[in-house]
C-alpha cells in the first residue's frame, strides 16, 4: 500500500511507531511518501497513492467533491506554533493576537517559509492574509521549499522565525536554538484526516489495504497509542486523537 502523507507525520516519529503496528496486524506493507500535503494531495489526484494523511482541510475538500478521495475520517489534531530566536528581536511574545504577531514578524523582518504548498504553508499564507500582509514584501522572507524539519533547521541557522506543527518541533526542540514566541490562537489548530483514494475514479488503487489502514487509524487502541506519544520524551503527547468526533468539536 502507499501512504501519502504530509512530513509532520514521518518528521515527528509518529509513522515510527503507526506503521509496524499496522504491518504486524494486517500483514499489509506500507510506502510511505512523505511530502508536504500540497504534493501528498497531487498523488491522490493522480491516483499515485492508495490513502492520504494530510493536514490541509480547505484542499482536501476540494478532492472530496472532486471525486479523488472518499471515506474520509478525522484521525487527530495538534497545533501550529509560532517559533523563533530565544531572544525574540520582533517581541512576538508581546503580540495580543495571531494577526499582531505577524505583523510584528513582518515589521522586524526574518521568517523562512516551507513554500511548499503543503497543509503548514497554506496556514501561513492564511495568517499573513488576515494580518493585511502582502508576505512578499516581508524582508528576508525565504521559501525553502522542503518539509517541516528542514525548514526548522534553516530558521535556526538564519535566527529567523518559522511557523510549524508542535509536534515537529518538539521532536527537534533539544537541537535548534528555537522558542515558541506564540501560541493557542484558533486559526492555528492542525488537524488531520485519513482519505481512500477513489478507486472507481483511479484504477489499481488497493482499496481493500486503504480501507484497513482507515480503520486502524481510528481504532481505539490506534487511538491510544496516539494519544501516548510523545507523553514519555517530552511530559505531553503530540497529537490529541479525535476518531468520532466532528471538526467543530476541536479545540473546546
Amino acid at each position: 500500500m502507499i501512504l501519502a502523507t504530509t512530513t509532520s507525520t514521518q518528521d515527528s516519529g509518529l509513522l515510527d511507531v503507526l506503521v509496524p503496528l499496522f504491518e504486524t496486524q494486517t500483514g499489509v506493507q506500507v510506502k510511505v511518501i512523505a511530502v508536504g500535503s500540497g504534493a501528498a494531495l497531487e498523488m491522490a489526484r493522480k491516483g499515485d497513492a492508495d490513502a492520504v494523511l494530510s493536514h490541509s482541510p480547505a484542499a482536501e475538500q476540494e478532492l472530496v467533491e472532486r471525486g479523488d478521495l472518499v471515506e474520509g475520517r478525522l484521525v487527530m489534531h495538534n497545533d501550529f506554533v509560532l517559533v523563533g530566536p530565544t531572544g525574540d528581536p520582533a517581541g512576538v511574545r508581546g503580540a495580543g493576537s495571531i494577526e499582531e504577531a505577524m505583523r510584528r514578524i513582518a515589521a522586524s523582518g526574518g521568517f523562512v517559509s516551507r513554500g511548499d504548498n503543503s497543509g503548514t504553508h497554506a496556514t501561513e499564507l492564511a495568517l499573513w492574509k488576515a494580518a493585511g500582509i502582502d508576505p512578499a514584501g516581508v524582508p528576508r522572507r525565504e521559501e525553502t521549499g522542503q518539509g517541516m524539519g528542514a525548514t526548522l533547521n534553516i530558521a535556526d541557522q538564519r535566527r529567523a522565525y518559522t511557523l510549524t506543527d508542535r509536534a515537529t518541533y518538539l521532536a527537534l526542540r533539544d537541537r535548534l536554538g528555537l522558542a515558541v514566541v506564540f501560541e493557542g490562537a484558533a486559526p492555528l489548530l492542525n488537524i488531520y484526516h485519513v482519505y481512500v483514494v477513489n478507486p472507481e475514479k483511479h484504477r489499481g488503487v488497493n482499496a481493500a489495504q486503504a480501507r484497513a489502514w482507515a480503520e486502524f487509524l481510528v481504532a481505539p487502541e490506534t487511538q491510544r497509542v496516539i494519544g501516548e506519544f510523545g507523553k514519555d520524551r517530552f511530559g505531553e503527547p503530540l497529537f490529541v486523537p479525535d476518531a468520532g468526533k466532528s471538526v467543530e468539536d476541536l479545540g473546546r
